[in-house]
């Protein structure tokens, strides 16, 4: 089995590269495999769905784009005049970022990432899903002070999973959101790996909990929202 981090990116390179026209797929515990286009992972800010343009205004500042794929949103802020730092943990995408014009691009697990501060932590694509489980959430945000200016912002969307579940069939020994995934790229596969998404009111509580004050700026009838944290005064 290959790493988590290695096939995506290996699949974005490959797309990007014009050396493989092969699908990525995603499996989940929820039911069949969906088709992960990867041409999204280029699209322009026209392209993007309202969550995310709303997300890219939102930030200011220097901005630290974490688990920044192919660099689509860095790529944006940049042409905007913003500073800021795509922090990949796949090289393979890390690659494509540089080849695409991203100007700082980091290969680091934001989980080991230090020596900066920023005004604007943002993940796009439930990327705060790196969290893994509520408790990850908690040291996630832990974390997160350790690299945002003293009036930093952390921006995130997700997604409340479960409408996923059939009525009264939540899972009895974890929390709801914690969903195991696995990547399939042509006959490869990776392991099967946690993912977290949250509604707004468990994500609130732990937000408030470590220290931050919680915004909703944005919902959509998919049940998805984008947050926007501050560190309480």
């Amino acid at each position: 089995m290959l790493p988590m981090i290695d096939l995506p990116g290996k699949a974005i390179q490959d797309f990007y590269c014009s050396k493989s026209r092969k699908k990525l797929f995603i499996h989940d515990t929820f039911g069949p495999k969906v088709e992960m286009p990867l041409s999204y992972y280029f699209r322009n800010f026209g392209a993007m769905p309202e969550l995310e343009r709303l997300a890219l205004k939102h930030c200011h500042g220097k901005v630290l784009d974490i688990g920044a794929a192919a660099g689509s949103h860095a790529l944006e802020l940049q042409q905007r005049g913003i500073d800021v730092v795509a922090l990949e943990i796949s090289p393979a995408a890390t690659q494509v970022m540089k080849d695409r014009g991203v100007l700082q691009v980091v290969n680091e697990d934001f989980f080991s990432f230090s020596g900066q501060r920023f005004d604007t932590l943002l993940l796009m694509m439930n990327g705060v899903g790196i969290c893994s489980t509520l408790q990850g959430f908690r040291e996630f945000l832990k974390k997160c002070r350790s690299v945002l200016s003293s009036d930093g912002q952390i921006i995130f969307d997700s997604c409340d999973v479960s409408y996923m579940y059939e009525e009264g069939e939540l899972p009895a020994n974890h929390y709801f959101g914690e969903i195991e995934f696995k990547y399939q790229y042509g006959t490869s596969m990776t392991d099967w790996f946690k993912w977290l998404y949250m509604d707004i009111a468990t994500m609130r509580k732990i937000a408030d909990e470590e220290g931050f004050a919680s915004s909703i700026v944005f919902t959509d009838e998919d049940h998805q929202y984008l947050a926007v944290l501050r560190v309480k005064n």
